[in-house]
């Protein structure tokens, strides 16, 4: 070219914000899927995982070693410790006893070093054949909207309309940037602006009224005259 020197452009990739399904939607994806597809997206649904987290084909894994790529299950303590991927943060979550009795009963009877099948290609379409039957069956088309990574979306935007902690959202999706968390927010703020914003309101005098409140949903608000006020969107 005449001895000259040519700059390719640069393009930036045009990030969209993520379909975030109702909890009714998930519910009934979960419980359509066959075992170990149902174990699978639960593991999914409570601890916001990658599909990535999981055993792949380029991996072996077995029940000795490690119950899961990436996803080291310890049944004494019923913790589930997640190794980083993606350049996210190492994470430990506690396993309900009923999931970890489910995870139990699934380690006995697999005779398989791949506990999740042997790739994700597989396992993906796997899920997107019982995606597609549970859909016509309830007539739903928007189920099909719904991905592996779309678990993680929801469980993030839940999280935020919870605590309205976005330190929690990032230190539990892992990530290491603040950035990244921050969707999650305008998310929260699209799905629930036009919330009745009614509240039941309760007074608390003594710590055991304020933590029966707390375990009933109640967030606290302030402290007037020695009482706590704590209040729940009706």
């Amino acid at each position: 070219m005449n001895g000259g020197t040519w700059d390719p452009p640069r393009y930036k990739v045009a990030w969209k914000l993520p379909f975030i399904p109702t909890e009714q939607e998930l519910d009934a994806l979960i419980a359509g899927a066959l075992i170990p597809l149902f174990l699978y997206l639960l593991l999914c649904f409570y601890f916001s995982l990658f599909p990535a987290n999981f055993l792949t084909n380029s991996i072996k894994a077995t029940f000795k070693d490690l119950f899961l790529f990436n996803l080291d299950i310890d049944f004494a303590s019923g913790t589930v410790r997640v190794t980083p991927e993606k350049g996210s943060e190492p994470r430990i979550f506690k396993i309900s006893e009923k999931l970890l009795n489910m995870l139990s009963k699934l380690k006995s009877k697999s005779n398989s070093e791949f506990v999740f099948g042997k790739s994700l290609r597989a396992r993906r379409r796997l899920f997107q054949k019982q995606r597609a039957t549970l859909a016509r069956k309830l007539q739903n088309p928007r189920l099909l909207q719904i991905h592996f990574h779309t678990f993680r979306h929801w469980k993030a935007t839940m999280l935020y309309h919870q605590t309205k902690d976005i330190l929690y959202v990032m230190q539990f999706l892992g990530h290491k940037n603040i950035k990244n968390t921050l969707k999650y927010v305008q998310l929260e703020e699209a799905l629930f602006k036009e919330q009745n914003e009614e509240f039941i309101c309760k007074i608390a005098k003594t710590i055991e009224e304020a933590k029966e409140l707390i375990e009933l949903g109640f967030e606290y608000v302030c402290e007037i005259q020695d009482a706590k006020l704590f209040r729940k969107r009706k």
